[in-house]
């Protein structure tokens, strides 16, 4: 099916252009949620008489949502979960977790805004995009922890794959090893065994 843009939609166009898509995809998303019309003559003929005013909208639209982009851009935003020693989380981190963390922050976004194609399902620091407008996207960062505490120890950059018990026994075999290996210690000439014999 052919449509006319109302707007710009990414991956697809700019406003105004017509492009070729397949029907359900026209008819289930960009006709119902009004970012295009059918490219019929009658159409053609009603966006030239609505093309100034959808500009003068877009541009609107725009400037307020860049607004909004530099008060989110760069953003951390933290999300608790129950997770195994592993890192894997018991369920996952979705659009609606990441939604309300930033309504707890004090920014309104909605789910069609927030670019995430596949729920988190792991521990630590995930940036994901959020396409404010069609056309002004930033980036956010996500901080999935089991607590505060490990939460900020991720921001900091540590490295919480492993268990701090194990850190603990790999630092103490490190420091025993270094004990037992002395590099300055000083190896005494040991004379080759005398060749046997024949008799």
């Amino acid at each position: 099916m052919e449509v006319i843009l109302l707007e710009r939609v990414a991956k697809l166009g700019q406003m105004g252009e017509v492009v070729r898509v397949r029907d359900g995809y026209a008819r289930n998303f960009l006709l119902k949620r009004g970012k295009a019309l059918r490219a019929t003559a009658d159409n053609r003929a009603k966006f030239d008489g609505m093309k100034a005013e959808l500009e003068a909208n877009n541009i609107k639209a725009k400037g307020e949502a860049t607004k909004v982009a530099e008060k989110i851009n760069g953003r951390n935003v933290i999300v608790l979960r129950q997770a195994s020693e592993s890192g894997q989380l018991f369920g996952s981190v979705s659009v609606r977790d990441i939604i309300a963390s930033f309504e707890a922050d004090g920014v309104t976004i909605s789910r069609s805004q927030v670019m995430l194609d596949a729920p988190i399902k792991t521990i630590g620091k995930h940036e994901i995009n959020i396409a404010v407008h069609p056309e002004v996207e930033v980036s956010v960062s996500v901080t999935v922890a089991r607590s505060a505490d490990e939460a900020e120890r991720i921001n900091r950059g540590e490295d919480i794959s492993t268990r701090q018990e194990d850190q603990d026994a790999a630092a103490e075999a490190i420091a025993a090893a270094g004990e037992f290996f002395d590099p300055d210690a000083q190896h005494e000439e040991v004379a080759p065994a005398p060749a046997a014999t024949e008799k």
